[in-house]
């Protein structure tokens, strides 16, 4: 393995979410005009089809937490690209929709397997006072991936083939990459790290909404991901090769969604969680209103992505704060939620539009999103740990009360007290868990050279 520095692991990490998220999971949607026009799919079967990848990747990241374990993250990542290069292979291969359907599943799996492995490759590598900033770049490595996809589906439209080929070669290099720059370390938690608390009825509470919430805004956005662009070909008559502009304008807009989301989490999540499904939802109407003008269909893009992106960030973040001490859990928990609710939301979308058309079926999912913002006050925002410290006492205690002290937020501070040490306390976030385990097996020769020069 060849060692990187943080800035080095969080870029190269970025890269293969850019290839598993943004071209594995993510593009399909691009290309679904000159698919279904070459293999004949209906729009029922698109929304089935497109269902796959959020099933493959709820089952993946299921069991991911285990595979890092026992694979460690080199052999867990190194796998994810080698499935992500297998579907996009089987893709654009694919003669019916059987081949298709199996080379979008096989992605999802790809996309499952990565973040759990960058995660534990994330623990060994990278300090803990830079979990936060290279969290915000693995991140932002989506919209980068939707980016990318751009070009090949402004100049290779028809050639979906062709493209999916390429695509399947960078996942190729990819696995290739994964297996010199990932270490092969397995241990998730540093053994200095307390064991994580029990799950209190406060936070299980907390953890439903949150999954609730999660999956809501899934389900809603699955209309965007997998139809915006042919409903845009469709109703609008825009060009197929035209439709990779909305691509460009989702990923330029959610490279901001790191830093929405973060100052979501320093003032009101619930109130900034309402403001972006409702642009969610707006992105959904303005796109079916005018999907004939490049414009406004860029627009109705820049919204959606900075709306998407900004409320898995701030999902990311509260998925965190909730399960401090599971690490494996935490960070996986809301998207797991946001798959399950694309997975349904997709065949949903499917039906609808075959039955009632485009711009009913956008507008059913827009008013869906609108509800769901209305009640964002049971969002789960900042712990009331006021709330829970008197509830305790009440139960426990009659001494004078003190109120605790408020909680520290932002995306660094949901990573700052993710470990704590057996005093209750967090880690100490300056050294470095390779350093710091090197050094611990320092001490521990020394002190037996102490012992034999006693002897």
């Amino acid at each position: 393995m060849r060692a990187l520095s943080n800035m080095g692991f969080a870029l190269f990490g970025a890269a293969l979410v850019a290839i598993s998220y943004g071209l594995a999971r993510f593009a399909f949607g691009l290309f679904v005009p000159s698919i279904s026009a070459e293999l004949g799919l209906s729009a029922n079967l698109v929304g089935i089809i497109g269902a796959l990848p959020f099933i493959s990747f709820v089952m993946a990241s299921l069991v991911a937490p285990m595979a890092a374990d026992r694979l460690g993250a080199r052999n867990l990542a190194v796998l994810s690209s080698v499935a992500g290069a297998g579907g996009l292979g089987v893709i654009s291969q694919s003669a019916d929709v059987y081949m298709l359907g199996a080379g979008v599943f096989v992605c999802g799996v790809c996309t499952g397997f990565m973040m759990p492995a960058l995660t534990a490759a994330m623990q060994a590598l990278v300090s803990r006072s830079m979990h936060g900033r290279v969290s915000s770049i693995l991140n932002a490595g989506t919209s980068v991936g939707v980016i990318v996809a751009v070009p090949t589906v402004v100049f290779l439209a028809d050639a979906w083939r062709l493209t999916y080929s390429m695509f399947a070669v960078l996942a190729g290099l990819g696995a290739i990459a994964a297996w010199f720059f990932i270490p092969s370390v397995s241990r998730v938690i540093p053994s200095n790290a307390a064991p994580p608390a029990p799950i209190t009825r406060s936070q299980r509470s907390r953890l439903i909404r949150l999954s609730l919430f999660a999956f809501a805004m899934g389900f809603v956005s699955a209309a965007y991901w997998v139809f915006a662009p042919d409903l845009a070909v469709t109703l609008g008559a825009l060009p197929a090769n035209q439709t990779g502009w909305l691509w460009f304008a989702v990923g330029l807009a959610g490279l901001g969604g790191a830093v929405v989301s973060d100052l979501a989490d320093r003032n009101n999540p619930p109130i900034t969680q309402a403001l972006m499904l409702m642009l969610l939802s707006s992105s959904l109407v303005l796109l079916a209103a005018s999907p004939d003008r490049l414009v406004l269909a860029m627009f109705s893009a820049l919204v959606f992505g900075l709306a998407y992106m900004s409320l898995s960030g701030l999902y990311l973040m509260t998925g965190i704060r909730l399960l401090p001490g599971r690490l494996s859990v935490g960070p996986v928990l809301p998207f797991v939620a946001i798959a399950l609710g694309q997975a349904v939301g997709s065949p949903v979308i499917g039906v609808l539009v075959e039955s009632v058309g485009y711009a009913d079926a956008f507008s059913i999912f827009a008013t869906i999103g609108i509800v769901t913002a209305i009640v964002s006050p049971a969002y789960p925002g900042h712990i009331d740990y006021w709330a829970d410290w008197t509830e305790t006492e009440t139960e426990e205690t009659s001494a004078p009360w003190e109120e605790p002290e408020p909680e520290e937020t932002g995306l660094q501070a949901a990573y700052d007290n993710q470990l704590v040490d057996e005093d209750g306390e967090p880690l100490d976030l300056d050294p470095d868990p390779v350093v710091e385990e090197e050094d611990s097996v320092a001490e521990e020769t020394e002190s037996e050279s102490d012992k034999n020069d006693q002897r």
